[in-house]
């Protein structure tokens, strides 16, 4: 699957919107699934009958894959099975655009989606108020018209399978024609505000990596997968963002994610994965595919998540990586040589920062907040910057290495925070985003400080260079997360 590039000559030149359509038409029938009605419903029940997936009870948002249905729509059917005997009167489908190049979100301007299973209604009561009151989430045609080089078919692709198992609904088609956390955001926190008390499902549709050989196809995905289930969408974004993990449905998910949150969702459940090579048996360039069900937690339900843990040996061997990173860094200008041993405990990917201090006084101190290298690495790496690229700091000289403190903070997955009454001092580090601007604190700071929450949150938007009430901004996004924190000068977790 083909990505597209934003061009600016697309976007600001001569092209003008595409006319609407009043129904819009299939556009891979007899290629991504059949186009005789018959045939097509025997292929969709026949994977519903063969799907089997937990029971879950409060389904708020399903992501399901959208290739050509003999690769994956048995794992599409995982997420759709869950639907039997339920009722949906309406269903927002959100997908990726692979063909036309915008820098919006596109939500559907015609009045039907049509397959070989019949039309399927456009609630355009709901597509006009989605897509009211500026922004950039329009009633477009782009990304949905169906042209003579333009079959886009990750919308479409979900369809037979609402029609099989719902009957009746309306649809409220959207495509993203960006990938970055703004657009998501702002589509899932609008949605949430209008489905909230309506029966609405939430669909978003996206395969995962594209092309790459079955063993490390199987490794990216899972990482993906891992972080959906552990709710850290902001990640999930940047990673997307950066290439470092695949989906071409990323801003999608993400969108949906945020939008279910929202609504009280709080689990993520894995139903099924495969990729194209356990279908065809060619395992040189491979699809992955994800089922993925987003839900309400039984009332009284514990969280079943398990806390981060580092044994005494593992701690020091990352404390002594992080000497060796700055002495080498500082000596030689150059990042430490160290190549991650396959069997060693240490290859989870988690974010982590380095503080370095001098007699006690801070001299350092940088991360990274996502979980994008093997643990190792990342403290490698951030203990060299932390040495030589904090700019509140001038760099680190020979003299100083043998006067320097270390300290190491392992991250958790970030959580947005729904109410500030919930920060624990000493226990919870804060990420605040707004916009393009971003801060950060670890955990051990607000405790260093003697800060209470508010002026620990003030903090927070101090070092985001925000104003000091940022936080009660409804535009403000603040996450929560814990650290597991050591060093020379150790501290009791």
């Amino acid at each position: 699957m083909k990505r597209v590039l934003l061009v600016a000559a697309l976007l600001f030149g001569a092209a003008s919107c595409a006319r609407p359509q009043a129904v819009r038409e299939p556009a891979v029938a007899g290629s991504f699934y059949p186009a005789d009605a018959k045939e097509l419903a025997a292929m969709v029940d026949g994977f519903l009958a063969k799907a089997q997936p937990p029971p879950i009870k409060d389904v708020v948002a399903l992501v399901s894959p959208h290739a050509g249905y003999v690769y994956s729509g048995q794992v599409a059917a995982y997420s759709y099975a869950l639907l039997k005997g339920r009722k949906f009167s309406r269903v927002v489908v959100i997908a990726p655009t692979h063909y036309d190049a915008f820098d919006f979100t596109a939500v559907f301007d015609g009045s039907a989606y049509k397959t070989p299973l019949g039309a399927v209604p456009v609630d355009r009561a709901f597509a006009a108020k989605l897509a009211s009151g500026g922004g950039s989430i329009r009633l477009s045609g782009h990304g949905h018209t169906v042209t003579a080089d333009k079959h886009e078919h990750a919308l479409e692709d979900q369809l037979p399978f609402l029609q099989r198992v719902l009957g009746q609904f309306e649809l409220v088609p959207v495509v993203m024609g960006r990938q970055d956390y703004g657009a998501s955001r702002e589509l899932g926190v609008k949605l949430a505000k209008l489905i909230a008390g309506t029966d609405t499902l939430i669909v978003a549709s996206s395969d995962m990596s594209h092309y790459h050989p079955y063993d490390y196809a199987e490794k990216v995905d899972h990482k993906t997968l891992r972080a959906i289930e552990e709710w850290d969408y902001l990640s999930l974004s940047r990673n997307f963002e950066r290439n470092i993990w695949e989906a071409c449905g990323g801003a999608p998910i993400v969108a949906a994610m945020i939008a279910s949150e929202r609504l009280g969702a709080t689990e993520a459940t894995v139903l099924k994965y495969a990729n194209s090579g356990d279908i065809t048996g060619d395992k040189t360039r491979v699809v992955g595919y994800g089922a993925v069900a987003f839900s309400k937690a039984p009332a009284g339900a514990a969280s079943a998540r398990a806390e981060f843990t580092l044994n005494d040996k593992e701690k020091e061997e990352l404390l002594s990586l992080a000497r060796r990173s700055v002495e080498t860094a500082v000596k030689e200008h150059k990042f430490y040589d160290y190549t991650v041993d396959g069997s060693s405990s240490l290859t989870q990917e988690r974010g982590a920062f380095v503080t370095l201090k001098e007699h006690g006084v801070l001299r350092g101190c940088i991360g990274y907040t996502a979980p994008i290298k093997p643990l190792p690495l990342v403290v490698r790496d951030v203990a060299a910057y932390a040495a030589l690229e904090d700019h509140r700091f001038r760099p680190v000289v020979t003299a100083e290495l043998g006067e320097l403190e270390y300290e190491i903070s392992v991250l958790s997955p970030l959580r947005r925070l729904s109410d500030t009454k919930q920060v624990e001092i000493g226990k919870h580090g804060l990420l605040i985003v707004r916009g393009d601007k971003e801060g950060i604190l670890l955990p051990q700071v607000a405790s260093d400080e003697h800060w209470d929450r508010k002026t620990f949150l003030e903090q927070l938007c101090l070092k985001a260079d925000l104003p000091l009430d940022a936080w009660r901004d409804p535009a403000s996004d603040i996450f929560t997360f814990t650290a597991l924190v050591f060093g020379d000068r150790a501290r009791r977790q």
